[in-house]
């Protein structure tokens, strides 16, 4: 049992990457080695950003890190769009673009709530 409280983009931003680790070795399998290597490094960088910005030095450091989260978020939107619209991807991956429009919304509305405390 964790001594830390909970925190939900964390949670989110980890079992995507789990998500991600796992569609992409899909596409490893069938050889789409470009793909898997773009959705790979920009979907497990939402969450390596958002628990950077746990430790941030400012509110202005913790909302460049989470508009960089949010950033590799969209990319990581396109590349799940292209394998869902492509004739080569057999499993469209709708699972993890609904847990990433979800992490999307959280993110905007933490970098909103973010800029509002700080004015």
């Amino acid at each position: 049992m964790s001594t830390f409280p909970k925190n939900l983009i964390v949670d989110l931003s980890f079992d995507f990457a789990l998500s991600i680790i796992d569609y992409t070795e899909l596409l490893v399998e069938k050889k789409k080695f470009n793909m898997a290597n773009q959705l790979f490094r920009a979907g497990t960088s939402i969450g390596a950003n958002v628990n950077e910005a746990q430790n941030c030095e400012s509110r202005a450091d913790f909302i460049h890190k989470m508009k960089v989260a949010a950033k590799e978020a969209e990319e990581t939107k396109y590349w799940l769009t292209l394998c869902s619209k492509s004739k080569w991807y057999l499993n469209p991956p709708n699972e993890a673009l609904e847990q990433l429009n979800v992490m999307i919304k959280v993110l905007t509305k933490i970098i909103a709530t973010s800029k509002q405390a700080k004015a």
